[in-house]
């Protein structure tokens, strides 16, 4: 049997119910008008049309309209529909809900014996307290709900067990904001939320999550408690101070949580701002899937450039293009069936449908010819909102699971009609049952769902907002994320930014980036989103943005003067090809030759009175010995070999024990001949060849054995240094046993004190070829020498300590040559008339 269709809407003010539908009736309560009076007043002539919402209620009788056409669902049955308008009220949500459990036109709550206002669910929204409020009484007797438009937060967690929600998780769509941000590296945001469940549940369990993610907040401030029917001043008085602190603060992303009429709420306070020289400055608005544009008359003329560029989310839509079709074809419905008509559309199209009011009205008269999609975007927007298709869901899941009901009520009948009495009959609470366990189709072939906790298993688009100068706006669709909350995309080139910003990224920081070759340095009682960039220390890197610290290069690798990359470090070593290398050479082979020189002419000349003075034999060892201290430096240069380390320190330290033994014996020689020559002196017998030798092989020996000891202990051996010199690897000989490289040249110390000591003390003896000043004097260039390497040595790093310790041989070696034998070289060779007895003997007298 067929049912012709019947839309009915509820009047303005409660106690006024049009039956509407033979067999089924889906009530709506819905925020569409707002008195400002209090209706109880029976004030009711000026009010505030919310034009956008009334496309709610033409959703719905698109819905209705396609379903009841639709020869697959309900046949035979046809749907109809109530509107309620909450006014935003919470005793107009209750009034109403309890006049649905009474009988029409008596209201007696709870006793209900009419038939024709049989309830098949109810829907509420767009705003969550609407549904809340209903559902504190509705739920009692399990009457099957929706909610569109947002979600909500129950009181009492069984109410959900009755309330299915056409939203879907909101921690879905606060993991969305967080990738947003995350995505754009925006870090220091600011937040504006409701005051209510969910915007103390954002505040409470989201925030802390953002900041574990690296988000900082530079403030949280509430809503101002607005109804509509408060006064202008206390929503700019609440509303100033928000917008001060917005713009004095510096972060540039500013995420609003609210409700459906929190934007017009913005818009006043922005609006608001204008007339207290409060310094506008750009931000980008990050709007939640509850909110909506939504406008007062009052508005309409408002400016609203800075919605320009926000980015929102919204419940995943699908462009339902016969809708605006059915807005072109739709005829004007009559006061009786459509309650909301007349206001809206007066307050759309400035104008009246009475001679009495054209004076209020710049339209003129309205004709009812009037086309909708000539209205501007902020008034009226033809394509259908993410609220409106929600609820259009909602209507299509209601007609789905009446269907399957439908469907298995009359094939269990033998008699139809039976069946369709008994669907009529049944308790709304059954229904629930099909409305969990069935997947919903609506007619533009989008399949949904709902969760075990009654949320709409969906995801959001990310929405970009466009503005004109004629007052519309457009919806971009920019990004999605996935129905977990995890899949997250994003058209970044496709977003039109703020116009401040001249289409460049805009950026959301405490400060600026630390970039890479810096690390990020706590401020001290600040977010940790704010810090200071400090440089790498020396030998770390970074090599991103932002780090928190630096690191280490690998090894055999360096930093870079802009510590921000790793090169490979060079080799080094003290080499043959290098000039340092070439020079020390050169200096060690030019001082051979010299002593090699010295010692042919001390051997050329050995029977002259002034190369026997002194002993001769200990010239020759002596000079030999210096000869193989100039040539064992060249053992220092060149890559380090284990053959090479052995034979450096053994090599030179021997030589130059023999070398100073011998300038030992030589000065105490000195010293035994003039007391030998002394009378009644017995010391004769001790300034012989065998003195001279026990004194050189006894030094020798001691040496010997130091070197012995510590080649058996611990030996030099050859080294990679990854660590001293930052941009080279040195190749080295390790000394093995410092203690006992310190041991081996602190005896040659000793060694040489007891020579300079002993010669100071004979400098003044009288001899013609007293050699006791000039070994004083290589004495002293000897321990300057080797007193100022240790400090360099231990100051300087890889082959530069080489080269030290090259330099301190040639030097002192060259000290003891040149200081001992130049005088009697220049005799030899320059006054060698000097070099004779008689001589010797006028010198003496």
């Amino acid at each position: 049997m067929s049912h012709p269709l019947s839309i009915l809407h509820k009047y303005y003010y409660p106690g006024d119910f049009t039956v509407g539908g033979i067999l089924s009736q889906i009530y709506v309560f819905s925020n569409l008008l707002n008195f400002k009076e209090d209706p109880s007043s029976g004030v009711h002539d000026f009010k505030n049309v919310l034009t956008h919402n009334y496309q709610h209620i033409l959703v719905l009788q698109f819905a209705i309209e396609t379903i009841n056409k639709n020869p697959r669902i309900l046949p035979n049955v046809s749907l109809g529909f109530h509107v309620l308008n909450s006014n935003f009220h919470a005793r107009w949500t209750y009034q109403a809900s309890v006049e649905l459990l009474s009988t029409r036109g008596r209201f007696i709550p709870n006793y209900k014996c009419d038939i024709q206002t049989k309830i098949v669910t109810v829907i509420g929204g767009p705003n969550s307290n609407v549904c809340l409020f209903m559902a504190s009484i509705l739920c009692i007797y399990k009457i099957p709900q929706f909610a569109y438009g947002s979600a909500t937060m129950l009181n009492d967690k069984s109410q959900g067990i009755f309330l299915h929600q056409l939203f879907p998780n909101l921690d879905h769509q606060y993991n969305g904001i967080l990738q947003l941000l995350l995505h754009f590296q925006w870090t220091w945001i600011g937040v504006i939320y409701i005051d209510d469940d969910t915007g103390e549940s954002f505040v409470e369990n989201t925030l802390p999550i953002f900041a574990q993610e690296g988000i900082c907040f530079d403030f949280a401030k509430k809503f101002p408690q607005v109804g509509f029917s408060s006064e202008m001043n206390s929503i700019a008085l609440e509303g100033l101070e928000i917008i001060n602190v917005v713009m004095q603060r510096t972060a540039k992303v500013i995420i609003v949580l609210g409700e459906i009429q929190s934007i017009m709420i913005l818009r006043m306070m922005l609006q608001f701002s204008k007339f207290h020289e409060i310094q506008m400055k750009a931000k980008v608005w990050i709007f939640t899937a509850q909110m909506d544009f939504t406008s007062l008359p009052l508005l309409r003329s408002w400016d609203m450039d800075f919605i320009h560029g926000a980015l929102s989310f919204a419940v995943h839509t699908k462009d339902i293009f016969s809708f605006q079709q059915f807005l072109r074809l739709r005829k004007l419905p009559s006061e009786e069936e459509d309650g909301f008509f007349r206001d809206f559309w007066e307050e759309a199209f400035q104008c009246s449908f009475s001679h009495s009011k054209v004076e209020t009205k710049s339209g003129g008269l309205c004709t009812g010819e009037e086309k909708l999609e000539t209205l501007p975007g902020s008034v009226f927007e033809t394509s259908m909102t993410s609220h409106s298709y929600s609820l259009y869901n909602a209507v299509h899941a209601v007609a789905e699971a009446l269907h399957a009901m439908h469907s298995w009520t009359v094939n269990n009948r033998a008699i139809q009609e039976r069946g369709r009495r008994e669907l009529f009959n049944q308790q709304p609470w059954k229904l629930h049952y099909y409305l969990k366990t069935n997947s919903f189709n609506n007619s533009v072939g989008e399949t949904f769902t709902f969760s075990s906790h009654g949320e709409l298993i969906a995801g959001f688009d990310l929405i970009n907002w466009v503005t004109f100068p004629n007052q519309s706006f457009q919806r971009i669709k920019v990004g999605t994320v996935g129905s977990p909350g995890k899949v997250f995309t994003i058209s970044e080139d496709t977003i039109i930014w703020p116009n401040n910003f001249k289409q460049v990224r805009p950026i959301s920081l405490c400060n600026g980036n630390c970039h890479s070759g810096y690390s990020k340095n706590k401020i001290e009682g600040k977010p940790f989103c704010c810090y200071d960039c400090h440089s790498c220390p020396e030998g770390k890197i970074s090599n991103q943005n932002d780090m928190e610290d630096c690191f280490q290069c690998q090894e055999g690798q360096y930093p870079n003067v802009e510590q921000n990359l790793c090169l490979l470090k060079g080799i080094s070593f003290l080499s043959f090809e290098e000039p340092l290398g070439i020079t020390l050479m050169v200096c060690a082979f030019s001082f051979s030759f010299l002593t090699a020189f010295v010692l042919h002419l001390f051997v050329k000349y050995r029977e002259t009175p002034i190369v026997k003075a002194n002993n001769r034999n200990l010239s020759y060892i002596l000079l030999i010995s210096l000869l193989f201290c100039f040539l064992c430096a060249l053992l220092f240069i060149g890559q380090p070999t284990k053959l090479m380390c052995l034979l450096r320190q053994t090599t030179f330290g021997i030589i130059f024990s023999i070398a100073i033994s011998s300038v030992l014996a030589k000065t105490i020689i000195v010293v035994l001949a003039f007391m030998a020559t002394t009378p009644g002196g017995g010391m004769r017998k001790w300034s012989g060849k065998q003195m001279a030798s026990t004194i050189v092989l006894s030094c020798s020996f001691i040496q010997a054995l130091i070197y012995t000891v510590w080649l058996v202990t611990s030996p030099p051996f050859p080294n990679v240094d990854m660590h001293s010199l930052m941009e080279e690897i040195i190749l080295e000989c390790n000394e093995g046993s410092i203690t006992m490289f310190y041991v081996a040249l602190g005896f040659l110390g000793f060694l040489a004190t007891i020579s300079f000591t002993v010669a100071f003390l004979a400098r003044n003896l009288p001899d013609s070829f007293n050699e006791a000043k000039f070994i004083t004097f290589s004495m002293l260039v000897f321990c300057s020498v080797w007193v100022s390497f240790v400090p360099t040595y231990l100051s300087t790093k890889g082959k530069y300590m080489v080269a030290v310790e090259i330099f301190s041989i040639l030097a002192s070696t060259a000290g003891l040559l040149l200081c001992i034998f130049s005088p009697k070289c220049y005799i030899i060779v320059v006054r060698p008339e000097l070099n004779n007895k008689e001589q010797l003997r006028r010198r003496k007298s």
